[in-house]
């Protein structure tokens, strides 16, 4: 979440006359992520979320987003769902862009998430995928190994600016994963950001998972190496093992893992920490002074990927077979 377009207190007031909110009581920028413009909202009927779709999302990927949303939670998965306005519609455009109002979940994100939260965590996210199965809508995920070479060479001539010889490194990393990206695994729908901002703890207990703007339909254990690399780093750089596997076993208690999908996990691994590396780069490098938004050190994750590359084993990650 974050906030690149800003929205008067009258424009907001007119924009909520579309829903079922109740009157505005007041609002705030939310800075965290990197994505769309996000706004808490309080009114005479609760708390809300309003999300402003920015540039880089594709207003044609939005009934994806929004109906997921609404799969999900039918099939009993936890996470907020839109509003629709009085005629119906789930979208609405606010300070020029297509904007929504969204359901509040109750429960907080973990700063310092323990292995038993990693556990829940492995849970929901297989307790996801088998709730995304028949969810009609499909979208392409543009950020997995065929869009990493045109993101990377919009920050390669830079990247030595971050460190020296990223440039030669990354051109190397990147070749190989395009060479050896699996192909055959199972696929579905996936969260594909499930990181710890993007699930909310009441207590010890998932309270649910936000933030379904990168959704889209790809390799499911791609979705787990994510939650690999989101989840079981500490502060320091070092992969805790306990949480990997308390992770991977609350994952497999609900949809254990193909014998070919835990043999891919390392490299899986080490794409996702390329993948979002190469936002991170971009967005370090490219986001203007003055946007209302906390940029991420792409290093955190050039780290991870080459804690990756030393992995021969799944059982490395903390999984038991």
């Amino acid at each position: 979440m974050a906030v690149y377009t800003d929205i008067t207190e009258d424009d907001l007031s007119r924009f909520l006359t579309a829903y079922d909110a109740g009157t505005l009581l007041s609002y705030k920028g939310i800075a965290e992520g990197v994505e769309n413009s996000n706004f808490l909202l309080h009114t005479t009927k609760g708390a809300f979320i309003l999300t402003l779709y920015e540039k880089r999302v594709d207003p044609n990927d939005l009934p994806f987003f929004l109906g997921l949303m609404h799969h999900l939670a039918e099939r009993g998965l936890s996470c907020p769902l839109p509003l629709p306005r009085s005629d119906g519609a789930l979208l609405g455009e606010l300070s020029g862009r297509p904007a929504a109002m969204i359901s509040f979940l109750e429960g907080m994100w973990l700063r310092k998430p323990a292995a038993k939260h990693c556990r829940e965590v492995g849970r929901a996210l297989a307790e996801m995928h088998l709730a995304g199965e028949g969810f009609e809508l499909t979208r392409a995920n543009a950020l997995s190994v065929g869009g990493w070479r045109p993101l990377w060479e919009k920050s390669a001539d830079r990247a030595d600016e971050v460190e020296a010889g990223l440039q030669d490194e990354i051109a190397g990393e990147l070749a190989f994963l395009e060479a050896n990206w699996p192909k055959d695994l199972p696929s579905g729908v996936i969260h594909a950001d499930l990181f710890q901002d993007n699930v909310f703890f009441i207590g010890d207990t998932l309270s649910g998972l936000i933030d379904f703007y990168f959704a889209c339909n790809d390799l499911l254990s791609y979705d787990v190496s994510i939650c690999l690399n989101a989840w079981c780093f500490e502060k320091d750089g070092a992969f805790n093992l306990t949480k990997g596997m308390a992770l991977l076993e609350g994952y497999e208690s609900v949809r254990p893992l193909s014998p070919e999908e835990a043999v891919a996990l390392p490299l899986l691994a080490r794409g996702s920490a390329l993948r979002f590396f190469l936002t991170r780069l971009y967005d370090w490098l490219t986001t203007p002074p003055g946007a209302l938004v906390v940029k991420k050190d792409p290093l955190e994750y050039l780290r991870k990927l080459r804690f990756h590359r030393q992995i021969r084993n799944p059982a490395e990650y903390g999984l038991s077979r």
